[in-house]
């Protein structure tokens, strides 16, 4: 007898989420990642070859990572089993390793796909080392973080990590199309929210056929929605961006490098992906400070009042008006002529003070405060620049253990010009007065 309360197949099957139904069954129907499954791909050539070894799958959320690691064991023909180092510890570590020898025993390989595999400490890290090399799993993490920073050296030398890249405007495009494909309708949308609705899955397939869905739950039949409409219903993803993670040094070093190019429109690009990802404005105040000093220089003095200006006129004013004055900062150092001069000559007057120790000052620019330090010497045959008619004495200042040393060394640019023939000036005054010292 049928079972009257059985479910239907096509009922169960749109109770599942659309990501999950989209699955690709072959590593064929993955979208993106050409450069891993290409014809030439690393993982298309590793697979030609008969032979995997461990892996680390490294790239952001919604790129494919569990996917292929599924599709790869069913390719290899390895048992398949998932865990999440949010989820597991030590003992659960302990039954899948006794599971997978034992899977072994019986002729079964087992690929052990292991999800945000920089969740378990050091230790649990180590723990691998041992199944790895005996051959009793193929490990396979995933990381949305950089592995360079957050795994083991030893696991990483018995792993090849592979790259996997944000699905581009294409590849969603395409994997808008399946959906569209399965569902058996276009979306609701013109053609301006549709493009809205892919910059905002942010190159995370998943988050997109997230956002299909609650398109399809929130809009009522022959609705058409606009971008603003569009924002409305399905309100806005969170922008990938961890302030203590590599999002976040990523983008602060863009930030630098751009403003250290003379690129203001991209520096102001990135400036406003940081703060739209909820980065302290005074954060990006210090920063800006600092590249005042490193990247700018004296090639424009006013370049670190300004820097310390903006700072000040944020804490003043608060968000959102304080961002502006910061944003201005961006501008006028993208701008500004650069020199690093200045950081030059700090870095070696740094080296050469930490190599030689604490050799004595001159004499001649020693205060005397006392009878006996006048008798000793100290003080003696100082000259008062502001008494020369240069104001310039040239005499020198270095200890005598280390000679004239040359430090700064202006650049042909901005201000920096002007120092350069002030120096040079300088130095044909001391020229001069060290062939008076020797005609003497």
């Amino acid at each position: 007898m049928s079972d009257l309360f059985a479910a239907d197949p096509q009922e169960t099957d749109k109770a599942r989420p659309l990501a999950d139904q989209l699955r690709p069954q072959t590593l064929a129907e993955v979208i993106g990642q050409e450069s891993l499954l290409g014809p030439a791909g690393t993982l298309t050539r590793m697979l030609a070859s008969g032979r995997l070894g461990s892996l680390i799958l490294w790239g952001p959320p919604g790129t494919g990572k569990t996917t292929v690691a599924r599709l790869l064991a069913d390719q290899i023909g390895y048992r398949f089993e998932q865990i999440s180092a949010i989820f597991s510890g030590v003992a659960d570590l302990k039954k899948v390793f006794e599971k997978a020898r034992f899977e072994r025993l019986s002729g079964h390989r087992t690929l052990l796909f292991v999800d945000e595999i920089h969740r378990f400490n050091r230790a649990q890290q180590d723990s691998f080392l041992p199944v790895m090399e005996d051959g009793t799993v193929v490990l396979v993490g995933a990381t949305t973080e950089n592995p360079s920073f957050e795994l083991n050296a030893a696991l990483l030398s018995r792993s090849q990590v592979l790259r996997f890249q944000s699905l581009g405007r294409d590849e969603l495009e395409k994997l808008l199309g399946r959906a569209e494909t399965l569902l058996g309708s276009t979306l609701p949308l013109d053609e301006t929210a549709r493009g809205t609705l892919l910059g905002l899955a942010d190159g995370d397939g998943r988050a997109l056929l997230g956002l299909v869905e609650e398109i399809l739950a929130s809009t009522r039949e022959g609705e058409t929605l606009d971008a603003t409409s569009l924002l409305t219903v399905v309100q806005r993803r969170a922008p990938i961006y961890d302030k203590a993670q590599e999002g976040h040094y990523n983008l602060i070093s863009a930030l630098h490098k751009t403003i250290r190019g003379s690129d203001p429109d991209a520096a102001l690009y990135y400036f406003a992906r940081m703060l739209d990802a909820g980065e302290d404005p005074l954060f990006l105040a210090r920063r800006l400070i600092r590249m005042a000093s490193e990247d700018i220089g004296l090639a424009d003095p006013q370049a670190l009042p300004l820097a310390i200006a903006g700072r000040d006129a944020y804490q003043m004013l608060g968000t959102p008006e304080g961002e502006l004055s910061l944003a201005q900062v961006v501008v006028y150092l993208a701008l500004a002529p650069k020199s690093n001069a200045v950081y030059t000559a700090y870095k070696a007057a740094m080296s050469l003070a930490k190599a030689t120790g604490s050799p004595m000052p001159p004499m001649v620019i020693l205060n005397a405060p006392t009878k006996m330090m006048k008798g000793q010497g100290y003080g003696e045959g100082y000259i008062y620049d502001h008494d020369t008619p240069e104001a310039f004495s040239g005499q020198e200042y270095f200890p005598e253990k280390i000679g004239r040393q040359d430090f700064y060394n202006p650049v042909e640019r901005g201000f920096e010009r002007d120092l350069r023939k002030r120096m040079d000036y300088f130095e044909r005054l001391r020229a001069a007065k060290r062939a008076a010292d020797a005609e003497e």
